[in-house]
């Protein structure tokens, strides 16, 4: 399977997901452990890819989203942003909405 396209059924087949340095459990930079804190902190499942163990995607992810930095966090099949933009949305309440919709959505799926 072509790369753009693994990312693509990635991003589409998950409600939530991060792409990110390190895992929610050991992040590797700050702005992906914040991401991933405001992601668990929504009570919801979501998916996480460790880009430093995914060399091709670490290096295509930002072609597929037009977007150059990580992490990536995907909500239901877009791009929301990297981090600052999560933060905003998690403290305006915003995220934890937007997740609980997308995962349920997907369970119903």
């Amino acid at each position: 399977m072509d790369i753009m396209d693994q990312i693509k059924q990635l991003v589409e087949s998950n409600a939530v997901i991060i792409f990110m340095k390190g895992t929610p459990q050991f992040p590797q930079c700050g702005f992906s452990s914040r991401s991933s804190e405001a992601l668990k902190a929504c009570g919801e499942e979501f998916a996480y890819i460790n880009i430093f163990e995914e060399p091709e995607i670490y290096k295509n992810l930002p072609k597929f989203s037009d977007w150059p930095t990580f992490p990536q966090i995907y909500i239901d099949g877009e791009l929301i942003g990297g981090c600052d933009i999560t933060m905003e949305l998690y403290q305006r309440g915003d995220l934890q909405n937007m997740v609980k919709n997308a995962t349920a959505k997907h369970a119903a799926n």
